[in-house]
């Protein structure tokens, strides 16, 4: 298996930076973790 983008000591040190998660609103689509959508921001930028 490759190795993650986002190792746990990355994101010890990023997830306190995030903003609080908005409450979730019926309808829609289900929110995407933020660690998945930094690891996918970052493979674009890799």
């Amino acid at each position: 298996m490759a190795n993650p983008l986002v190792s746990d000591e990355l994101w010890e040190v990023i997830a306190p930076l995030l903003p609080p998660e908005p409450p979730k609103l019926p309808g829609g689509r289900p929110r995407i973790p933020n660690r998945r959508v930094l690891t996918g921001i970052l493979f674009v930028l890799k």
